[in-house]
C-alpha cells in the first residue's frame, strides 16, 4: 500500500571490521512480490549485507530494514522473514521431521505446518531419514521448509541452489516464482548468474562493497546493449552492402553474422539492396557479460 515502507530496505549501509571496509554506503530496497537477485564478486560484500539484515552483523552505519525495522524489533521473526543461509546447520542424529518439529514447537506452530512442509518440498519420503544422511540438495530443501514453517512474507536466501542437480534447480525456479506470485517478497543471493537471470525480477550488483546496479533484469540487459544477429542466403551480399556504411559484419559458427548495428538499419540496408533476409534479431548480453562489465572481475575485498 502507497506510505509502507518496502519489504527490505538497505539504506546507507556500512560496516567496517577493523581496516577492511567490507560494505560502503549501500542502498537499495526489494518491492513485495518481487525476486531480486543479490550478486557481486568473492568478497564483494553480499554476505556481510544479509547478515545485516538479519540482525547478524551491527553496521557501522546506515540501517538494514525489514518492513521498516530492524530485524531485532521484529516482533515475530520467524513469521516475518524465513531465512536460508549458507552457514545453516542441522543436528545430523535428528530426522528431517524432527528438525522442522523441534523448530515448530519453538515458534508455536502447529505440527500439521511441518507435514505440509514437507510435501511442499519434495522431503516426505525422506521425512524420517536423519538429515546426516541427507544430500546438499536434500538439505537445502530442507532449509526451504524451515524457512517457511511461519509463513513469512519475505525469504532471505543465500546461494539456495548450491547442491541442486539441474532437475532440483528447475525445482527452486518454479517454487521461488510461485512464493513471489503469492506476494512474498524474495531477496537471494548466488553466483549461478545463468541460473539466476531465468529466475529473478530485479537483480542487484555489488562489488567492494558498494551498489553498482540496480534495475529489473530486461532494463540491464537492453541498457547493456547487444548485437544485432542476420542471417541470409546472400551473406556475402549483405556484408558488402554492411561495409558501405561502415558497419561490420562479423560471421558466426552458424552462418549468420554478428552486426553492431540496430536491427532496423540492417533491415533498411538489406531491402535497399534486394537482399533476402531469413534471419533479423538483437541478441541482448546476459547477466553473466553485464556482471563482468559492470565490477571487472574484482574480488579484492573479504566476504
Amino acid at each position: 500500500m502507497p506510505g509502507e515502507p518496502p519489504p527490505i530496505e538497505i539504506r546507507g549501509l556500512t560496516k567496517r571490521f577493523r581496516r577492511v571496509l567490507a560494505v560502503d554506503d549501500l542502498s537499495f530496497s526489494v518491492e513485495r512480490g518481487r525476486i531480486t537477485g543479490f550478486v557481486g564478486p568473492n568478497g564483494a560484500g553480499k554476505t556481510t549485507t544479509l547478515r545485516a539484515l538479519l540482525g547478524l552483523v551491527t553496521p557501522t552505519d546506515g540501517e538494514a530494514l525489514v518492513f521498516g525495522r530492524p530485524y531485532q524489533e521484529l516482533a515475530e521473526p520467524i513469521r516475518q522473514v524465513g531465512t536460508v543461509l549458507e552457514t545453516s546447520t542441522f543436528h545430523p542424529g535428528r530426522s528431517g521431521r524432527n528438525h522442522l518439529r523441534t523448530v515448530a514447537t519453538a515458534a508455536g506452530i502447529q505440527r500439521a505446518r511441518v507435514e505440509e512442509l514437507l510435501e511442499l518440498v519434495g522431503l516426505t519420503a525422506a521425512a524420517k531419514r536423519r538429515v546426516g544422511g541427507y544430500s546438499l540438495g536434500m538439505r537445502q530443501r530442507l532449509g526451504l521448509a524451515a524457512a517457511l514453517l511461519g509463513d513469512p512474507q519475505v525469504l532471505v536466501l543465500d546461494e539456495p541452489a548450491n547442491g541442486l542437480d539441474p532437475e532440483g534447480i528447475r525445482w527452486l525456479r518454479n517454487f521461488l516464482r510461485r512464493l513471489a506470485d503469492e506476494g512474498r517478497t524474495i531477496l537471494v543471493s548466488s553466483h549461478v548468474l545463468a541460473e539466476l537471470a531465468q529466475t529473478v525480477d530485479d537483480v542487484a550488483i555489488i562489488a567492494r562493497g558498494r551498489l553498482v546496479a540496480h534495475a529489473p533484469v530486461e532494463t540491464l540487459t537492453a541498457r547493456a546493449g547487444g548485437r544485432t544477429r542476420v542471417r541470409s542466403p546472400q551473406a556475402e551480399a549483405l556484408r558488402e552492402a554492411l561495409a558501405a556504411d561502415g558497419i561490420e559484419g562479423a560471421p558466426l559458427d552458424d552462418g549468420a553474422l554478428a552486426v553492431s548495428a540496430p536491427p532496423e538499419r540492417v533491415g533498411e540496408l538489406a531491402a535497399a539492396n534486394g537482399i533476402v533476409l531469413h534471419e533479423l534479431r538483437t541478441e541482448s548480453s546476459s547477466l553473466e557479460e553485464i556482471f563482468l562489465q559492470l565490477t571487472g572481475g574484482d574480488a579484492a575485498v573479504p566476504r
